[in-house]
């Protein structure tokens, strides 16, 4: 996955913008190292293992790490180790079987109703469990003019009521391009939902800027953003912010998480998570059992761990506080619920 993937021409920087945030990105473990005052071999080996998926850390994910901690939960998803290079049995570089759903290029048809537009694969941080990682994003236009036939696939097929925008992470692409894309699904008269599925506003607060909330939410439709935070402490008070000023819009906000080994697996994280994202005015969608992409063995816990701590959650929380305990499987008709 190349954080350069996209085309798509960005606005231009200033010192502040989320564009002059994404260019001077961690890109260097050895940089980062010495951000986060971590030992010099703990460096080596992330260079040694962030083959074919490098590190890419933005500087405001970077500052909610504790300095001198090499297990802290927010360093773990993002940091490159040697345990990525052993393939396990039943790890598969598509666990969710997107090549066999992929409808039209870049377009996927998985579940009915809806329609999913992998808009590119650039995103503003890599995680190393993305089940995408592996994932020919050269195939996705890079132009609107390119998504045309997507776009009349999903006109000709009045079933569609749900235009998904996925990655890579949609939000990397500027908000005029965006805003464009939003109106032309917009005119399609039974496309009633528009959901983005992005972890920008979690990793990278500063993108969500008027313009942004502009684009996504001045259309007909009813507007759905599936944020992506894992751990309470990357919901930042500026993350808060910026969350407050989408549901401000009208926007229905949702998270969805992964269940990770040392990340968020005990009922203190994820019932901290809960109660962080509704102050950030976001509701806990899923909890996702880790999909089996290839070199993500280390971060795998078992179902009976995972329904163990669903019931710790539905103890301490209300139930609307309690995400959806779920896995995907190639070709199932919807998500399978675990607990």
């Amino acid at each position: 996955m190349n954080i350069l993937a996209t085309e798509v021409p960005s606005v231009a920087a200033t010192i502040d913008s989320w564009q002059a945030i994404l260019k001077a990105a961690y890109r260097r473990p050895s940089e980062l190292a010495d951000e986060l005052k971590l030992p010099d071999a703990m460096a080596a080996e992330a260079a040694t293992a962030q083959v074919g998926f490098r590190l890419f850390a933005p500087q405001p994910f970077v500052d909610a790490i504790e300095r001198g901690r090499a297990d802290d939960p927010l360093l773990l998803q993002i940091w490159p180790t040697t345990a990525e290079l052993t393939v396990h049995p039943g790890e598969s570089s598509d666990p969710v079987g997107d090549s066999q759903a992929n409808a039209l290029p870049g377009m996927l048809q998985k579940y009915s109703g809806r329609a999913l537009l992998v808009l590119t694969g650039a995103c503003a941080i890599h995680c190393r469990y993305c089940f995408r990682r592996n994932w020919s994003y050269d195939q996705s236009p890079k132009s609107l003019a390119g998504w045309e036939p997507s776009l009349i696939a999903i006109a000709a097929d009045t079933s569609i009521q749900e235009v998904i925008l996925s990655g890579g992470d949609p939000l990397m692409w500027d908000d005029e391009r965006l805003g464009e894309l939003v109106q032309r699904i917009a005119r399609i008269e039974h496309v009633t939902r528009l959901r983005v599925h992005t972890r920008m506003p979690v990793v990278i607060p500063q993108r969500v800027t008027p313009s942004l909330l502009s684009a996504v939410s001045q259309s007909r439709l009813q507007t759905v953003v599936v944020i992506h935070a894992n751990h309470p402490r990357e919901l930042s008070a500026a993350v808060r912010q910026v969350l407050r000023q989408m549901a401000e819009r009208g926007v229905i906000l949702l998270n969805q998480s992964v269940l990770l080994a040392r990340v968020n697996d005990n009922a203190e994280t994820l019932v901290g998570l809960s109660e962080r994202l509704l102050e950030c005015g976001v509701l806990p969608y899923y909890l996702h059992q880790l999909d089996r992409v290839t070199g993500s063995h280390h971060f795998e816990v078992s179902v009976e761990r995972g329904r163990f701590l669903m019931e710790e959650m539905r103890r301490r929380l209300p139930g609307y506080m309690v995400p959806r305990y779920v896995t995907e499987r190639p070709g199932a008709p919807a998500k399978i619920v675990l607990a």
